[in-house]
């Protein structure tokens, strides 16, 4: 397994080959992608164990999505237990993946704490139960989340972006993948910039510039319609991108993701 060091401008190369693969079997990669935020949200409802439980077999997760990937490139069918695939792995890349799971949830656990110290979270309960309504406060501690909440999940999320597939696929030791991954992501700090800005614009900057517009001319209620499968769409996209951005930062024996 060797780093490669790409451009900045392959940041949007990863966007297009994202989009390449999502045309390879749409109907398989929307099928994993709703199957995942359907389990979360029957996940949340269960205190404290179901959170618990998402971030710990995220990792696992991710091998499955990428294995999907690797499926759609073959041409081969995606079924939904490829989500199992590294758990049905030889016992040790099932026990460190597993770990990896745990260190992953325990970073979550570090980066909730810290934001517990600096944002008023008791400020936001009645809005997010619909006690009370927006305030000008509360919108500020919003944007105090995102903030802080983004800058600090910033050095959690260089450190897991490859480190599931290195672990499953490069047979890596946890500390290992975890420094891989980093190494990699900072190595090619300039194409993930890009590649997380024109992602934020899309997922984030238009959906909310939508439902201002929608607001404004008193179609609040149509919003929903359009920004949900939008962002659906837009999300699914960005999981096949992740496979471009692992096929530029790594060599290996895999087929190259060939542009229609």
């Amino acid at each position: 397994m060797k780093l490669i060091s790409v451009a900045p401008k392959d940041g949007y190369t990863w966007i297009r080959q994202g989009v390449w693969l999502f045309k390879q079997n749409p109907l398989g990669f929307f099928m994993l992608v709703f199957m995942y935020v359907f389990a979360a949200q029957l996940a949340v409802l269960v205190p404290v164990v179901g959170v618990l439980a998402v971030l710990i077999l995220t990792p696992t997760l991710s091998v499955g999505f990428m294995t999907a990937c690797r499926q759609a490139i073959q041409k081969e069918r995606i079924r939904p237990m490829v989500y199992l695939i590294a758990l049905q792995s030889t016992p040790l890349i099932r026990k460190r993946i597993l770990q990896l799971g745990l260190v992953y949830a325990s970073f979550i656990l570090v980066l909730s704490f810290i934001l517990s110290l600096l944002v008023d979270f008791e400020l936001l309960i009645p809005i997010m139960t619909g006690d009370k309504p927006m305030t000008p406060e509360a919108l500020q501690e919003i944007y105090m989340i995102l903030l802080f909440g983004g800058l600090l999940y910033i050095p959690i999320a260089m450190l897991m972006w490859f480190s599931p597939i290195l672990v499953a696929w490069a047979n890596m030791s946890v500390p290992q993948a975890l420094f891989s991954s980093c190494i990699a992501c900072w190595t090619n700090r300039g194409a993930f910039f890009l590649y997380i800005a024109a992602w934020s614009v899309f997922l984030i900057a238009l959906p909310l510039g939508i439902g201002a517009v929608l607001d404004s001319l008193d179609l609040g209620q149509a919003a929903s319609f359009i920004i949900a499968p939008l962002s659906m769409a837009g999300l699914t996209v960005m999981h096949c991108s992740f496979f471009a951005t692992w096929k530029a930062c790594f060599s290996d024996d895999e087929p190259a993701i060939l542009l229609a």
